[in-house]
């Protein structure tokens, strides 16, 4: 309003009390809209800012009593739920070994109910540099000891763990030591066993007769998938190889061969749901059964995916994400959620078998099949299923 006064002010000789009234009433006329339009603007940018921070993320650098972890939160800092926590496999960082299976259509129901922590292992996040000579690399229990200070970080009471090889074995530490602090647990081709010895002789030989990238293809990958060498083979044997930071990725290697077993069994096991994923061609389908067996068969569910080989949450995201979905269900969040995709029949198995405490082990199965979707499971049934 003022401006229009001063116009009138530099003219007085057309007459200054009409000219103020007449332009007050234009201001007053042109008000509105313009308001409007700035607010829908505004609207419009803030939309966008969300959505690209739905999509990248924003990249943090956590300070720990152990060093700094690159950690990457996807969504707002909403601390009604728990937030997923994911930690990757050797040779792939956070984007690499998940954003596939965050970004599939039918996990973004789930997306956009929690908030998203990705934690890069030390020096494995995209564009790391390589660490100096005789850099001493963390020990998987000293990442796992990491993890609190993500959480406090991000003011985060409890989490749902997604972990994957290596990040499962982490995650797995992790809630052994800090069972308050998570409230599921999703492992997907865990190993809980240190390498004995001649599973450490083998390793030596192969470290002699084989790259390193081809190494970590093998323990990443089925022999089928390698012998076929599909096209996730190739990509990620290219990424692998010519990657700036594959020193790290074998100092990383190199921890995980030297980890310690979790002694795992009914006493001394996870606390919380859990639900273990491998496919049926993975490399550690045995080490996945085998842990199957020492856990809690009361809150423990496992998923064996049919023709699945090594990394299931790239090959199979769909039926991974329904999966995570009747999880999720069973903890008690997204009880309206729809299965769209998948139909799923549940066949109750004749045999009853008893451990040697008495429990009830393993009696019942999910199986795909052609009828319409049932309840979640609840995670105080045991379930194995077959996709």
């Amino acid at each position: 309003m003022k401006c229009f006064q001063c116009f009138c002010y530099s003219f007085p000789h057309l007459g200054g009390a009409t000219m103020t009234s007449e332009m007050q009433e234009i201001a007053i006329t042109e008000d509105k809209p313009l308001l409007t339009g700035q607010t829908d603007a505004a609207k419009d940018v803030a939309e966008l800012a969300a959505r690209i921070l739905l999509d990248q993320g924003q990249e943090h650098s956590v300070e720990t009593p152990h060093g700094v972890l690159r950690v990457t939160l996807h969504g707002t800092r909403t601390t009604r739920r728990p937030a997923i926590l994911t930690c990757h496999d050797v040779g792939l960082d956070s984007k690499s070994c998940f954003s596939p299976l965050f970004k599939f259509e039918e996990m973004q129901e789930i997306v956009k109910s929690f908030t998203l922590i990705h934690i890069d292992a030390p020096g494995q996040e995209e564009g790391a540099s390589a660490y100096p000579p005789g850099y001493q690399y963390p020990s998987m229990e000293t990442i796992a000891e990491m993890i609190p200070a993500v959480l406090q970080f991000f003011n985060f009471r409890t989490v749902i763990g997604v972990g994957v090889g290596a990040g499962a074995y982490i995650l797995s530490k992790f809630t052994l030591a800090n069972p308050d602090s998570v409230e599921g647990l999703v492992l997907v081709n865990i190993d809980t066993n240190a390498k004995g010895w001649m599973d450490w002789a083998a390793h030596k030989l192969s470290s002699v007769t084989s790259s390193l990238t081809e190494q970590i293809l093998c323990h990443l990958f089925s022999q089928e998938e390698l012998s076929a060498n599909t096209d996730l083979v190739q990509s990620h044997r290219e990424r692998i190889s010519k990657a700036p930071n594959l020193a790290n990725m074998e100092l990383f290697w190199k921890t995980y061969n030297s980890r310690r077993d979790l002694n795992l069994d009914r006493n001394y096991t996870f606390k919380c749901p859990v639900m273990l994923v491998v496919g049926d061609q993975a490399p550690y389908e045995d080490a996945a059964v085998e842990c199957n067996s020492k856990l809690d068969p009361t809150s423990t569910s496992f998923l064996k995916m049919a023709d699945a080989g090594g990394l299931p949450q790239l090959t199979q995201p769909a039926k991974l994400t329904e999966a995570f979905k009747y999880f999720i269900q069973g903890m008690g969040y997204m009880a309206s959620s729809c299965m769209t995709r998948l139909s799923r029949s549940r066949t109750t198995s004749l045999s009853s078998s008893y451990s040697m405490d008495g429990s009830r082990s393993r009696s019942r199965t999910l199986s795909q099949g052609s009828q319409g979707g049932q309840m979640p499971p609840s995670p105080s049934q045991t379930m194995e299923v077959s996709c």
